[in-house]
């Protein structure tokens, strides 16, 4: 057992010195029952130890994690602890009481709320509210979080896998990782993961090519789209005169158009500011992609597609609010996307598919995959690896026109 002053510091630099052999404890000189430990598994938590008014032996309470809790955040909530007991409130016993009457629901709602919505993109916090209120509250969102077992998680997913297979799977994959967090937060005990060993549905890659061919298609589409328009049975547009026909807003097509010519994802497209482009230039600066910040290279026929398109609000893609003080980027192109792709022949054909022919296109061509991962910002090298067996093509024709020409001059056919 070893006296320090607790600091960031301090901690730090044991953190990083060598591993111990068995969990060794530090207590802090200046507050009595405050401390801190570090185990084989080279992992650090703060504690604080304290006893009861009421008498009996000694109680630990666990603050947080090192790297999760500041030393300066664990130092005030010991002193809370060791406070509250002086008042003859036991922490112990009430986080004890707090962990028997958490709900899956509630632990969910607040991984979501106090992790991913402060760690994460509000995209992904507003997907996991959908994945809780529509697959884990419905099934197993008012079971108790500490009793919750694998079998009850097996049923769950076997009843939400009847509407949405692919959805299910996700669902587990966030409860899972709202009890890694409940655990590491000391919500739930150490070890409690009813989520993890459950057997999934399987699921096929969903990566689509366009062929030139279908592009052609696509493309004859969308220009009769937004110069004769489509008739009201196309669009699905409701309460349409029988032969009326709706031409699409010119944003429209140029969101698809971008899409195709840049491989950006939809939401990067439909958030574009006319400030974040500089057509002088060729870039579109990304503030807050899927990865991060990012540059996007526009070619000539991107930049060409832009200067056509009109500027009437903040947004590249012009949606209802533009131009308004209350302005929003457009929500999506369902609607229109469908419309197009029924006229193109292309039904089922998703607009992330126009992604993947971006970088399907230039594997064929012979780019390099590590260009096509900046093309596309990757942050993962491994990402683009799924382009792979298309990008070995330049070679494989190159490797026949060598070996047509030795055939010939040694006689083969």
């Amino acid at each position: 057992m070893a006296r320090m002053r607790i600091t960031q510091s301090a901690v730090t630099d044991i953190m990083a010195g060598a591993i111990p052999n068995k969990t060794s404890y530090f207590y802090d000189e200046d507050v009595t029952g405050f401390g801190f430990y570090r185990t084989p598994g080279n992992t650090g938590t703060f504690f604080a130890e304290y006893r009861p008014v009421a008498g009996g032996s000694k109680k630990r309470i666990k603050l947080g994690r090192v790297g999760t809790l500041k030393a300066s955040e664990a130092r005030e909530a010991a002193r809370k602890a060791i406070a509250n007991a002086a008042l003859g409130k036991d922490l112990a016993t009430d986080r004890a009481t707090e962990r028997a009457s958490l709900t899956v629901k509630e632990l969910v709602e607040r991984y979501i709320l106090e992790y991913v919505a402060t760690k994460k993109k509000k995209a992904s916090a507003d997907f996991y509210r959908v994945m809780l209120s529509k697959h884990i509250a419905p099934h197993i969102g008012s079971s108790k979080a500490t009793t919750l077992s694998r079998t009850d998680v097996q049923r769950a997913h076997t009843a939400m896998s009847k509407t949405a297979k692919v959805s299910a799977n996700r669902a587990i994959s966030l409860l899972a990782a709202a009890y890694v967090w409940g655990a590491k937060n000391e919500l739930i005990p150490t070890g409690t993961n009813p989520a993890h060993g459950v057997d999934l549905n399987k699921e096929s890659a969903r990566e689509r090519f366009l062929t030139e061919a279908e592009m052609v298609r696509l493309g004859e589409a969308m220009r009769e789209a937004e110069t004769v328009g489509f008739e009201a049975n196309t669009t699905g547009a409701k309460h349409s005169p029988k032969g009326q026909r709706t031409v699409m807003h010119p944003s429209v097509t140029g969101a698809i158009r971008l899409i195709m010519l840049t491989g950006c994802r939809l939401r990067e497209i439909l958030h574009l500011r006319w400030s974040e482009v500089d057509l002088d230039r060729g870039v579109a600066f990304l503030p807050d992609s899927k990865t991060g910040r990012k540059a996007v290279i526009l070619s000539a026929a991107a930049i060409a597609v832009m200067r056509d398109m009109p500027r009437v609000g903040e947004y590249v893609v012009a949606s209802d609010s533009s131009g308004t003080p209350e302005e929003k980027p457009r929500a999506d192109l369902k609607r229109p996307w469908a419309a197009i792709c029924k006229r193109a022949g292309l039904e089922g054909l998703r607009i992330h598919d126009l992604r993947h022919s971006f970088a399907s296109v230039g594997a064929w061509s012979g780019l390099g995959l590590p260009v096509i991962g900046k093309l596309l910002g990757h942050a993962d090298s491994k990402t683009t690896q799924r382009y792979a067996h298309i990008a070995d093509e330049p070679a494989r024709r190159a490797a026949d026109l060598i070996a047509d020409q030795i055939a010939t001059a040694i006689g083969g056919k």
